[in-house]
């Protein structure tokens, strides 16, 4: 995008004719070859940072939706009632616990969010440099760096997901997130932050392949509509071109992937608030005792306001983070053209 500036600045104050040509020429080779590698203008700490402000920005926004979608997946028919609607579930949190209802939790998913994204994005960006062999619309290459990237991000976040969840839940018995953490620490282990990782990491690999490879796609194609590109899809890309993308891309992946989110919400909050405690972490006891209770309707229980989370959700996300990338590509051209 705007990386290719930073080297024409350089190189336009001489020619072969003038004086001191191979001079500069030599210094300024010299200087790149010292240089840390970059991809997409960027260094690695960079991405780090964009990454860290786009997971904060997109888990804060949407955090009320989360909750809903927690509350609506974590009730089985151990409750001897009915599944409640989308409408349903937040008028009962706004009758019976007020707009502090739709925000407990949240300040266990901003002390996560901000690592794990850190590290998703630095590592999905690595991999994407390293897998996509020159060529910047290798679809495998894009899915495969989302599956590296989440398998990171996951170990990082997943702690802090089983307390967030557990805040959420209708009469949830901690009293905040430091009473939540050392309770499930001394009750149930260290293991039980952990109980869900493999479900979380079988779920988010398809989701991220899904999301990462559709979110390139579509914004390939909306560059080469876009009547400021021009068709070729070489001019900067617009806000509005990644928050598509983004939409487009995280509504897909969460409604393929509803199914796993049920198993990892239900085994994360198992034995709290009325939720079945599982004699095994596997997926599928967990998938067979849901079906004996809630039949297949229990698998995909939530589908609504998951995909009404994660289609802003990413939207917000992806358009912060190319928004931040950009800022940082300005900051290392203008270093660079002062240099």
């Amino acid at each position: 995008m705007t990386t290719t500036t930073t080297t024409t600045t350089t190189t336009t104050a001489s020619t072969p004719d003038t004086p001191g040509f191979h001079q500069t020429s030599e210094l300024y080779q010299e200087k790149v070859a010292a240089s840390p590698p970059t991809h997409d203008g960027l260094e690695f700490w960079q991405f780090m940072i964009a990454g860290s402000i786009a997971g904060s920005v997109e888990h804060m926004a949407m955090f009320p939706v989360d909750t809903l979608k927690t509350r609506m997946q974590a009730i089985t028919s151990s409750y001897k009632m009915p599944a409640l609607t989308l409408r349903q579930s937040l008028g009962s949190i706004m009758k019976l616990e007020g707009l502090g209802g739709l925000y407990r939790g949240i300040a266990a998913m901003g002390l996560g969010a901000g690592p794990a994204h850190a590290v998703y994005f630095s590592v999905y960006e690595t991999c994407k440099k390293f897998l996509s062999a020159e060529n910047p619309n290798n679809s495998m290459a894009h899915a495969a760096s989302g599956v590296f990237a989440t398998v990171a991000s996951d170990a990082v976040l997943t702690p802090m997901d089983v307390v967030k969840q557990r805040l959420q839940l209708k009469g949830s018995p901690y009293k905040g997130m430091a009473d939540c953490m050392k309770r499930v620490a001394v009750e149930e282990g260290i293991g039980a932050f952990y109980a869900s990782y493999r479900t979380t990491v079988v779920m988010n690999a398809p989701f991220t392949a899904v999301h990462f490879a559709t979110y390139e796609a579509a914004k390939r194609c909306l560059m080469e509509m876009s009547p400021e590109s021009g068709g070729d899809g070489d001019d900067d890309e617009t806000l509005l071109v990644h928050a598509t993308a983004g939409a487009a891309s995280g509504a897909l992946a969460a409604a393929v992937t509803t199914p796993l989110d049920v198993v990892k919400t239900q085994l994360q909050c198992q034995g709290v608030c009325g939720v079945d405690r599982f004699s095994s972490s596997s997926i599928s006891n967990v998938i067979q005792t849901i079906l004996k209770k809630d039949g297949y309707g229990g698998l995909i229980r939530g589908w609504i306001p998951r995909m009404l989370f994660h289609a802003p959700a990413a939207a917000i996300c992806w358009s912060t983070y190319e928004s931040a990338k950009s800022f940082f590509q300005q900051i290392n051209g203008r270093n660079s053209s002062v240099n």
